[in-house]
This record gives C-alpha cells, structure tokens and sequence, in this order.
C-alpha cells in the first residue's frame, strides 16, 4: 500500500502523532484528578513517540529523500546557525496575540525523582530526534512538494514556489500553540531547504532547536514551552 500511496508513509507518523494528543485531551477530564494531572501526559507522550518511532523504522526505506547523504561543513555551519536562531526567536516570540488556544502546560517536577529523569530523557529524545524527522517528512518532504504537484514525488527536494513556501509555513505555524512563532520556524526552515536542497538539513537543525529549547525548559522552569 505504501508504493501505492507514497503520501502514506509521511503523513501517517504525523497524524499518529497527532492521534495521541487527541486520545490525551479525551482522558484527561474522565481520569482521576492524580492520574490525569500527574501521570498521563508523560505516559501518553512515551506511547506516541514510541509508536512514532516504529513506524519511522518501518518506513523507513522508503524514504528516499534522505538517501544519499553526503556530509558537508558549510551547510552544516549554516544548519547549526538555523537551529540557534530559530530556538533565539522562538522563546521571545510567546506573545499573547501570537498565541492559539488554552496553554495545557505540564511540570514534571512533580513526579517522583526517578520517574522525573526517564520522562525528561524520553522527552528530549523524542523533541531532537523523533519529532524533527517525522515532522519534516511531512511538512518539507510531502506538504511542501504536494502543493507544488500532487505527484509530489516527481519534485524535487528544495523546489521553490511561493505558494508551497507560505503555505506549508503557515499550516506549520498553526499546528503550534504558539503559531507565529510556528510560522516563523517553517519559513526558516524552507529557506534552509532552498538553500541546501536536502532533507537532511532540515531535520538536524529543527533537532537542534528543540534540543536546546529542552535544555532551555528543564533550565529555567518555563514548561509553557514544551
């Protein structure tokens, strides 16, 4: 099915994702108060970026975009530049004009000690590594290209039309609670792709934005942010 549809193997780790925070929204109020306030959002993020995970794994070749990798410094300085910047933006851009629907925000500072250090490794696995990749498969990989041509495979990574540059940027924006912000990372991050023509850079810097707004986070205590 998935050489029949190529859309499938990139949206379905997304609307996966997306899935369980519906399924998390739904619990929430018919749990009890202890379970639903402490317990089941780090549950409930480790079953997704688990079940995300295998699907990546499965899928995985057949993704070819991502084939053919050749390590380059320069782009790479420019990734790393990206990633900053954007992290740099993000957290001063949590206006309350820019910001889309009630913050649900979860401290982890109230689970147990042991339970505290699994859920933050887990989370700061699933942000740089997890999420990058699934994201940008569908955002810069699937989306981008589809709205160029729905045969998106014959385009070519890091085609350009200002189309599929404002609009994947401005749906990427509005999967986010803060969504200018949102819009901002996803016109960088096409831009990126513009310049480098390869997935690749993408997904390492977006890594890198969220690992160092998770270190950021557990560093400052603003859990608005995750």
């Amino acid at each position: 099915m998935s050489s029949k549809y190529p859309w499938l193997t990139r949206a379905l780790p997304f609307a996966v994702y997306m899935l369980f925070i519906v399924i998390h929204d739904l619990l929430k109020p018919v749990l009890p108060e202890n379970i639903s306030t402490l317990y089941l959002t780090p549950i409930i993020y480790t079953l997704k970026i688990t079940v995300v995970g295998i699907l990546l794994i499965v899928f995985w070749k057949k993704y070819n975009e991502l084939r053919q990798f050749t390590f380059k410094f320069q782009p790479f300085i420019l990734t790393a530049a990206v990633g900053v910047i954007v992290f740099v933006l993000w957290i001063n851009m949590d206006w309350d004009f820019a910001t889309m629907g009630g913050a649900d925000v979860y401290n982890p500072q109230n689970l147990p000690s042991p339970y505290y250090y699994l859920f933050i490794g887990i989370r700061l696995f699933g942000a740089a590594v997890v999420v990058p990749v699934f994201e940008e498969l569908f955002w810069r990989s699937f989306i981008i290209r589809y709205i160029i041509n729905p045969d998106f495979r014959s385009v070519r990574i890091g085609a350009f039309s200002w189309a599929s540059f404002l609009i994947s940027a401005a749906l990427f924006g509005a999967e986010h609670h803060f969504w200018m912000a949102g819009i901002m990372a996803g016109l960088i991050y096409n831009l990126l792709l513009y310049r480098t023509k390869h997935l690749w850079y993408c997904i390492i810097a977006h890594g890198l934005t969220n690992l160092i707004l998770g270190l950021y986070v557990i560093k400052t205590g603003n859990w608005i942010f995750w």
